[in-house]
């Protein structure tokens, strides 16, 4: 990855403090980092063809290299490529289908009537309850921001139709490598903190293990959780137990207890050909 394109992407968005409130790239910047392939111009397109072109990439990328992406981005730390397995896994849910609006929420006056009403797609939202969201129209979507959370965090967003869209896209175009032995040593080790869980953990209690097995920042370790129980290695028992009112967990990672440990069957279908090895 380019770092100069790489430094311009990031002080779009964030400083010293986090996030900026007032982003701004210099002309000439944004040219160097789209000719790097890390920004882009903004997109506009509906979600009948954001589903037909998510269901066509579906086609293009193998399950194995989605999987080995994320293998790969252990010891690189190459958070791009681990975003990725993610959204091939809740694009292969998907079936071509038009909108179908739905409610998804309302705003309200002081006096209790209805201000605003959301939609999203019905559809979309079936896939994965709680997750999948599907807008009618995307339009001057800023793909550069969902492109630094990629590299940043490992995404942020996945579920939403538009990150599918970009992030199957960019998995696509990437050139990744074999993992190496110390990736592998990194997933053994991942599996083995979840296997060690006490009954009672939750998804904070593993966050903060994980810290132990691999470098990485307490957002990246929430992204790994939340990707994993995306992919149904992080099974919950039960989606009935309770939640904290203002977690920000993905609602598998949020149920998911550590008495549940991994699956073994999406361990294997996601992971065997180097855990066999």
């Amino acid at each position: 990855m380019d770092k100069k394109a790489k430094n311009i992407l990031f002080k779009t968005y964030w400083g010293s403090n986090g996030w900026l409130s007032e982003r701004e790239t210099k002309p000439e910047d944004f040219v160097y980092a789209k000719g790097q392939g890390l920004m882009f111009n903004p997109v506009s397109i509906s979600h009948d063809v954001c589903i037909s072109e998510i269901l066509a990439w579906v086609t293009k990328i193998s399950s194995t290299k989605a999987a080995q992406a994320f293998v790969s981005s252990l010891s690189t730390r190459r958070l791009d490529w681990r975003s990725g397995v993610a959204s091939y896994h809740l694009a292969c849910q998907m079936a071509l289908h038009r909108y179908t609006p739905v409610v998804s929420g309302n705003g309200y006056f002081p006096d209790g009537t209805v201000a605003t009403t959301s939609y999203t797609c019905a559809v979309c939202r079936d896939v994965v309850p709680g997750l999948t969201i599907g807008d009618d129209k995307y339009t001057d979507e800023d793909l550069n921001i969902l492109n630094f959370e990629r590299i940043k965090w490992g995404g942020v967003r996945h579920g939403q139709l538009i990150y599918t869209w970009f992030d199957l896209q960019e998995l696509a175009h990437a050139d990744i490598p074999a993992p190496t032995d110390e990736d592998v040593l990194i997933l053994r080790d991942i599996l083995a903190i979840i296997e060690s869980s006490q009954p009672n953990d939750h998804a904070g209690a593993l966050e903060k293990r994980l810290a132990s097995v691999i470098k990485s920042s307490k957002n990246e370790r929430r992204v790994i959780i939340d990707i994993l129980a995306h992919l149904g290695v992080l099974k919950p028992a039960s989606f009935e137990r309770p939640i904290h009112g203002k977690s920000d967990w993905s609602e598998a990672a949020a149920c998911w207890r550590g008495q549940d440990k991994f699956d073994c069957e999406a361990v294997s279908k996601q992971f065997g050909k180097w855990l066999r090895s």
